[in-house]
């Protein structure tokens, strides 16, 4: 009995803290996409599919997040596959700088990539006084996002692939080197086939990162529009508390089962 009581009491505040912070605004939100001038509707949702102006985000946030991801998890498994298996002098301070960019918060990632690619950034001015000519001015458009939420995405695929090099049993690839496979052969057709799991856990985690991300996309994106700065504009702007909640809880939806199918398969591993 006091041992049920105990856990009871360790167990509840982190009860509490998940029913306060996530079930009831979730509810909240959920209740409120529900709702229309007429009482109950699904129009919140088949808005976001029909309104050329939502679907437009809609598309832009899928194309742009699939695409950060892809080049992501070729980055980060490159990085994470030399650091596992490689040792240098200020291997630690290496990671250390690899890993940084997690803690600037997205507003600052922004700003960086204005500075460095705005219209009076660095590349551009270097590049008018060496060519007589602005290159590299893409801060506002959708590379300049990109490479943004890219710089962002790296260091925390890195770390999550690169625990699950480091624990690799090496024996397998060893029997494969033993039957006639090379280098390359044993890592593409056994050590990345087994760690898949990983690298899918990996994909869900940049790709939901990068689907729900406002601070570094408030700060570039003035010549397009994505679905967080979508909802943002729909309920400062026109008060479509509505519409911008269905959007939440579609981003929140899309992202929970990514990471739950995710969680299986890293069980499974």
């Amino acid at each position: 009995m006091r041992k049920k009581l105990i856990n009871l009491l360790f167990i509840l505040p982190i009860i509490t803290l998940f029913a306060l912070f996530f079930l009831l605004p979730m509810g909240l939100l959920a209740i409120r996409s529900f709702s229309g001038e007429g009482g109950f509707t699904f129009g919140n949702y088949t808005a976001i599919i029909t309104n050329p102006r939502y679907f437009k985000a809609l598309w832009n946030s899928l194309w742009l997040s699939i695409a950060v991801t892809a080049v992501t998890l070729v980055i980060s498994g490159v990085i994470a596959f030399f650091l596992a298996r490689r040792e240098f002098r200020g291997k630690n301070l290496y990671m250390t700088l690899i890993t940084f960019p997690v803690s600037l918060p997205g507003v600052v990632v922004g700003f960086m990539i204005i500075i460095l690619f705005g219209t009076t950034g660095v590349i551009p001015m270097l590049t008018r006084m060496l060519f007589g000519k602005a290159q590299g001015t893409f801060a506002y458009t959708i590379t300049g996002i990109f490479f943004a939420y890219l710089y962002f995405s790296i260091p925390k695929t890195v770390m999550t692939i690169y625990g699950s090099v480091v624990e690799f049993d090496i024996r397998l690839e060893e029997a494969a080197r033993t039957v006639g496979a090379n280098e390359q052969q044993a890592i593409f057709q056994v050590v990345i086939p087994t760690l898949a799991p990983v690298f899918i856990s990996a994909s869900a985690l940049a790709f939901c990162t990068n689907m729900s991300a406002f601070g570094t996309a408030f700060t570039l994106a003035n010549q397009f529009e994505i679905i967080p700065i979508l909802m943002y504009t729909e309920y400062t702007n026109y008060f479509n508390i509505s519409g911008a909640s269905a959007m939440a809880i579609f981003i929140g939806v899309v992202c929970v089962a990514l990471n739950m199918v995710a969680r299986v398969l890293l069980e499974k591993e």
